[in-house]
């Protein structure tokens, strides 16, 4: 069952989607819940009062299978990962990594409002 939610791309959609995708792969071993129920009896679900007592080791099989899982994430994160491509062609107004991002940060906020100044300055018609 999945929630549409959210119409738009955002970071709480991905991480919605990527929760219900991880979660749906997931198989719990019920017979094992089960058992550790009965085993532990009232104390199983914790409260402030037990929190030190239900303490137990997983299985060294589930311990692998959540390895193997995020080690599946990390591969599939690399394979996605890439550098921006440089604009050769693109006008050089800055002096170093530091301004060139400042610049774009400028013309992203600001540059509908300077067009027509950019314009007049490269026409030569400024005042």
């Amino acid at each position: 069952m999945t929630c549409r939610l959210f119409n738009s791309v955002d970071y709480e959609a991905a991480t919605f989607r990527q929760y219900q995708r991880l979660t749906k792969e997931m198989k719990p071993d019920m017979n094992n819940y089960n058992q550790q129920k009965e085993k532990i009896g009232e104390y199983f679900y914790a409260t402030r009062d037990t929190l030190d007592m239900n303490q137990w080791k997983d299985k060294p099989e589930f311990v692998d299978r959540m390895v193997e899982d995020l080690e599946k994430q990390v591969k599939k994160r690399e394979k996605y990962s890439r550098r921006r491509t440089f604009d050769e062609d693109a006008d050089i107004d800055y002096i170093n990594e530091r301004n060139m991002k400042f610049n774009k940060k400028l013309e992203r906020f600001y540059g509908t409002y300077t067009a027509e100044i950019k314009q007049n300055l490269e026409r030569g018609t400024a005042v």
